[in-house]
C-alpha cells in the first residue's frame, strides 16, 4: 500500500544550520504515528517542513502520490493536511464555539455536525462553549488546538508538542485521543517530547537526534529498545 505521506532523504537549513539531515519517513492512512526527539531535535522543523513554512534544501515530499514542491500552505491544508503547531494558538476573543466554527469550510449543516464531532472528543469543550479562549485553561486551549484543526476534515493531521505545559493527567487526556482521531480514519503524525505516553498511543515511531533519524519502528518495540528506554525512559 502506498504511503499517504512520503519524505525521502529530506534536509533542512536555517542558515548555516543543519537542523534535518536526510530525514525518510512514511505515514499511511488512518495510522498514528510519533515523531520523538528532545527539544531541538527537529521535530517542529519536519513538520513545518510538511505544511511549507520552511523550505527544504533537498529531498522530497509527497502527499498522496503528489509532489509538494512548489505547493503553497493553504493548498497543502486544501488537499487534506491539518495542523496544530506548538503552543495552543487560540484567538483568545473568540467563543469556543467561534473558534471551531471559523476553521470550517463547510456548509452550515455540516459545520455543526463537525462541532459535534469535535464536543464528542472533548466533552469539556461542550461544556464551555461559549467562553472566550483566554478563560480557558492550558489544557482545554490545547483541545480546542487541536479540535480546530480537525475542524478542516484533513486526511493527515500533524500535532506538535501538545502535552508542552500540561500536567499529567491533562496530558493523558489529550494524547489519548490521538487513538480516536486515528480510528475514526485521520492519520496523525505526532510530534512529542513525552516518549513514554506517544509510544502509548501510536503504532509506529521515528526517533530525531539532532537532526538525525536514529530509530524506526513498531511502538511496542521501541518501548522495549535498550537505547530508546537509556535516552528517554530512563533505562530498565
Amino acid at each position: 500500500m502506498s504511503a499517504l505521506l512520503a519524505i525521502r532523504n529530506l534536509t533542512a537549513r536555517y542558515g548555516e544550520i543543519t537542523a534535518l539531515q536526510e530525514i525518510s519517513l512514511e505515514v499511511h492512512a488512518g495510522e498514528a504515528v510519533a515523531l520523538l526527539g528532545a527539544n531541538g531535535a527537529g521535530k517542529s522543523t519536519l513538520l513545518k517542513s510538511i505544511m511549507g513554512f520552511v523550505t527544504p534544501a533537498a529531498g522530497a515530499i509527497e502527499f498522496d502520490g503528489r509532489p509538494f514542491a512548489n505547493v503553497a500552505t493553504a493548498n497543502r491544508c486544501r488537499r487534506g493536511l491539518g495542523y496544530s503547531p506548538e503552543g495552543r494558538r487560540v484567538f483568545p476573543g473568540m467563543t469556543v464555539r467561534e473558534n471551531l466554527e471559523v476553521a470550517s469550510r463547510e456548509a452550515r449543516a455540516q459545520t455543526e455536525a463537525s462541532v459535534e464531532e469535535v464536543f464528542g472528543l472533548f466533552p469539556a469543550l461542550k461544556e464551555k462553549q461559549r467562553a472566550l479562549g483566554w478563560q480557558l485553561s492550558g489544557g482545554q486551549q490545547q483541545m480546542l488546538a487541536i479540535g480546530r484543526a480537525l475542524m478542516t476534515r484533513p486526511r493527515l493531521f500533524l500535532l506538535d508538542e501538545p502535552s508542552l505545559g500540561l500536567s499529567p493527567i491533562l496530558t493523558i487526556e489529550v494524547l489519548e485521543q490521538v487513538r480516536a482521531i486515528a480510528a475514526r480514519g485521520t492519520a496523525v503524525l505526532l510530534a512529542e517530547q513525552n516518549v513514554a505516553k506517544a509510544l502509548a498511543v501510536t503504532s509506529r515511531a521515528y526517533v530525531l537526534q539532532v537532526g538525525r533519524m536514529i530509530e524506526a519502528g513498531a511502538s511496542a518495540a521501541l518501548r522495549d529498545n535498550p537505547r530508546i528506554r537509556e535516552a528517554f525512559l530512563g533505562g530498565s
